[in-house]
């Protein structure tokens, strides 16, 4: 049976929630699922705006099929051809041979690699600034390149005002039901899984995503439509501002991440002294264990706060391996523009801080304080009193 949701009178939502997905794209554990929208536009003509992964097929097609209503289907908008978005379209195509496929041609070579050159479709080419009219309604095609593939691309449907923002604007989880950010409690349960998407999905990408915002800040939007997640039709103003700090490298808030890689505890005590340290200055720290914590949490975390407080143990001469690849996820994800302090710890021959530092430098717009702190085993007065100075030196910057 069909599972829809009217966006308004000509817009529904014939996409499909997947709760038995627990890893999403083979690396970011799920805990709530995750959605996968497309939308069906009935005018003159009718038009669905992308499909969804093969996981949710059958839905998907008893969606679509109940939102025609008989009708035939004339369009089908390809956004982007990551498989969780267009592994049923070849599916769909079986189902409704006469349709058109709209897309640009980076997009339609996609389809061909996924699908085989000898995929027989109808196609309408469009570039950047063509528009489709299908009756009342107008899509207007922007191109988005590596928001976050190469091929991407948005519309706008000038009538009712929407923007169908592929990738962009989406969140890990499933709907539940919901359709707009405002029936539910976005900020409070929904935001930190909007970030770690962002952050750890298209954070690389930062000047690709600050170019299409700037192309977006010259349309009047009402809606916007993403392909995960929920239909923002209030506050627009706030999860457009989050992707202008998240693209920018803009810390969100002023506050210490402290992220610690501990053995046998002794560098985790060290952090937890140092936390204390900041509170009592009335500083808000954040703090994650990374043996118990997936990176991408600590990634988006990055992304959130001014300050990041790296502390590991030295282990095979080297930086701890969960740190050492949390350090890699940073600098692949391209952050930078925060004030980064160094904490390690080593029995016999301390190494990880300075190995840390090199690669923090990696990073664009990254200041290393120059007070850091040396644990020999456990903490002892001489370290104490460097973690001391270390808060010191974190809260003189704030």
């Amino acid at each position: 049976m069909h599972c829809v949701r009217k966006v308004n009178e000509s817009l529904t939502w014939v996409g499909a929630d997947d709760r038995k997905i627990h890893i999403f794209e083979g690396v970011y554990p799920l805990k709530r699922g995750m959605s996968y929208n497309s939308y069906l536009l009935k005018d003159e003509k009718t038009v669905l705006l992308d499909t969804v992964d093969k996981a949710c097929l059958e839905t998907f097609l008893e969606n679509v099929k109940y939102a025609l209503d008989g009708r035939k289907l004339d369009y089908i908008i390809v956004h982007h051809m990551e498989p969780d978005h267009s592994a049923t379209l070849k599916t769909l195509l079986d189902y409704y041979p006469d349709v058109t496929v709209v897309c640009n041609q980076k997009i339609l070579n996609m389809i061909y690699q996924f699908f085989g050159s000898d995929l027989k479709l109808q196609t309408l080419i469009v570039n950047e600034g063509d528009t489709l009219n299908v009756g009342e309604h107008t899509f207007h095609f922007v191109n988005a390149p590596m928001v976050h593939w190469p091929e991407v691309m948005m519309s706008y449907e000038s009538k009712d005002k929407i923007l169908f923002s592929a990738d962009a604007f989406g969140t890990f989880g499933a709907l539940n039901g919901a359709l707009f950010s405002d029936e539910v409690e976005y900020e409070h349960n929904y935001l930190d899984e909007a970030r770690r998407y962002y952050t750890n999905i298209v954070g690389k990408y930062g000047p690709q995503v600050q170019a299409v915002l700037k192309k977006a800040s010259t349309l009047d939007i009402k809606l916007i439509c993403p392909l995960h997640g929920f239909v923002f039709r209030k506050d627009l103003d706030k999860i457009i501002d989050k992707y202008l700090k998240w693209s920018s490298y803009t810390p969100e808030e002023k506050g210490v991440l402290i992220v610690y890689s501990s053995v046998y505890g002794h560098t985790e005590n060290a952090s937890n002294i140092l936390a204390c340290q900041l509170v009592e200055k009335g500083l808000k720290v954040e703090m994650f264990d990374l043996s118990l914590t997936d990176v991408s949490v600590v990634v988006a975390n990055a992304f959130k706060y001014s300050h990041i407080v790296l502390a590991s143990t030295t282990y095979n001469m080297g930086i701890f391996l969960l740190m050492d690849n949390l350090l890699h996820d940073l600098i692949s994800h391209n952050l930078q523009n925060r004030t980064v302090a160094i904490m390690e710890n080593g029995s016999w021959a301390p190494q990880a801080g300075k190995l840390m530092k090199e690669e923090v430098v990696k990073m664009k717009n990254m200041t290393i304080l120059e007070n850091s702190v040396t644990i020999k085993s456990s903490v002892d007065e001489s370290s104490l009193t460097q973690i001391v100075s270390l808060a010191d030196a974190i809260a003189k910057t704030f």
